[in-house]
């Protein structure tokens, strides 16, 4: 008898729907076709003991099972409750009627329960568009798979719930999610705020424009003045997350597994921090099973890169494209995936080896040229991706313990850099791009335009402080931001003049 049951692939961001055909007649042995990886493969054996504790027998007689399509490899362990459906459907243990009305993915344990699988919510998307009823995965899984309208998700726990739902004796209700009420409820529930920053007004200043733009931004100081701290703070400006960005990075946390049990739908930006002993793998994502890296699991959020110089050289070129297209592509002989990578980069760095070149009270200790080769561990191409350089210094005693002036907290903030969003919305509405930072070069020039007072300013700028000239697009795409946060059709001398205080690496001299 041949029985077919419904599992799924994930593949990039996206599924690929799996038919797993099990045909029972004739013979001895257990066969399993379909390009299936190790793990597949050794769901045999766990089948086979989770049938008998689940009150059910292994057939003694020949079993063949094809994962279609053949040409996709089928890699994980979840495949074991579609394979151990379709066995018992096949030998007649259990009705057919229902099976191909549902997608099911799950491992099994010896003992016939279920664990948790990666990647439960870009199955669901792809059960509903093609028609399917219901969806059955482990409990563990059903919330962030509930975001799915108009598809049932039983939420399960061992094999024999599986069973008992196929043959509709089941009394396991589908799980129902007010994914829109939780969502708006679950938003700006941040532990940090801005009002936990006492002094450094000049860079709260710099990551508000920052966020207002979209730029990517370098914190210079010693330890201690608070680069860090601050930087974990930058997503509590950032506009909040609509849907459709949510559903987004819900999807590549989903197939990362990095969703817990009781997450839905990811209502906060992600704020990224990953060591600097990681490898290039790790942070663009790859492996022999391609798995999202960190700049995708930061997509729609911050990317914060701690002490900059201290990563491997090879590790930060990866970004540099990434940090272009907005996107990474792993390639491999048999296939390629797409992860989105549209994150604001926060890095933070020492000046020099010891920490206090430049510092107004300490003498900076590193010998000749150090501070130079310090720096040069950042290559210039990665730099010029970066469009706010801003040094941080220690705050005062003074600043500490003053309590009688009033602190901005990061909601009143946020406030402007929305509005300032919203008229850069407006700008690029049919251009494809979504913040200053992301303007081209023949769109730099449309719409950065500015007067001849402020281009002489610049002029005299890029002169006496010997401003590289990758600085100059930058200046103009700063300007546009500071402007907008004015509310000012056209940029002014003075946004000009602030945007060049946002260079500070790109002067020549500024490591000696």
């Amino acid at each position: 008898m041949l029985v077919k049951s419904y599992a799924s692939a994930v593949h990039g961001v996206d599924a690929i729907t799996i038919t797993v055909e099990v045909n029972y007649g004739k013979g001895i042995k257990l066969f399993m076709v379909g390009l299936p990886d190790n793990a597949v493969k050794e769901s045999h054996q766990r089948i086979e003991a989770a049938l008998k504790n689940s009150g059910f027998s292994m057939p003694g007689r020949k079993i063949i099972i094809n994962l279609a399509p053949a040409d996709i490899r089928k890699e994980g362990s979840s495949y074991d409750l579609p394979i151990a459906i379709g066995i018992l459907g096949a030998s007649e243990q259990i009705s057919c009627d229902n099976i191909d009305k549902y997608v099911m993915m799950g491992e099994l344990s010896l003992d016939g329960s279920l664990r948790p699988i990666k990647g439960a919510l870009p199955i669901a998307i792809q059960a509903r568009k093609e028609g399917y009823k219901g969806i059955l995965l482990p409990k563990q899984n059903a919330r962030e798979a509930a975001i799915v309208n108009e598809l049932d998700i039983y939420g399960i726990s061992t094999l024999a719930e599986a069973v008992s739902i196929i043959e509709g004796k089941a009394e396991i209700k589908p799980l129902n999610v007010e994914t829109r009420t939780e969502f708006y409820q679950q938003q700006d529930h941040y532990s940090d705020d801005f009002s936990d920053v006492k002094g450094q007004e000049n860079i709260k200043r710099a990551l508000e424009i920052a966020a207002a733009g979209g730029h990517n931004i370098i914190l210079i100081g010693p330890p201690g003045a608070g680069k860090t701290m601050l930087a974990r703070r930058l997503p509590t400006i950032l506009p909040p997350l609509n849907l459709h960005e949510a559903l987004e990075t819900t999807k590549i946390h989903s197939v990362a597994g990095k969703l817990s049990s009781d997450t839905s739908l990811i209502s906060n930006r992600p704020f990224r921090a990953p060591h600097h002993t990681t490898s290039d793998v790790a942070l663009v994502g790859g492996g022999g099973i391609p798995q999202p890296g960190e700049i995708s699991l930061a997509h729609n959020g911050v990317l914060f890169l701690d002490e900059l110089p201290e990563f491997k050289r090879q590790v930060l070129e990866v970004m540099r494209q990434p940090l272009e297209e907005r996107k990474i592509n792993i390639s491999r002989a048999r296939f390629s995936v797409d992860y989105p990578a549209n994150f604001m980069l926060v890095a933070s760095m020492n000046p020099c080896p010891c920490g206090y070149y430049n510092h107004p009270e300490r003498e900076c200790v590193c010998a000749p040229g150090v501070v130079q080769k310090y720096l040069s561990k950042i290559s210039g191409p990665l730099l010029d991706r970066i469009d706010i350089h801003i040094e941080v210094t220690p705050v005062s005693f003074n600043e500490l313990t003053e309590n009688s002036r009033p602190i901005e907290a990061s909601n009143t903030v946020r406030k402007r850099v929305i509005e300032a969003r919203t008229i850069q919305e407006k700008r690029f509405s049919n251009n494809g791009v979504h913040s200053n930072a992301q303007m081209g070069s023949k769109q730099v020039k449309e719409i950065c335009e500015i007067d001849a007072s402020s281009q002489t300013l610049l002029k005299v700028a890029m002169h006496k402080l010997q401003l590289s000239a990758r600085a100059y697009d930058r200046i103009l795409k700063v300007s546009r931001t500071i402007a907008d946060l004015a509310g000012s059709d056209k940029i002014s001398s003075e946004h000009v003049a602030e945007a060049i205080h946002y260079r500070s690496l790109d002067r020549e001299n500024w490591a000696g």
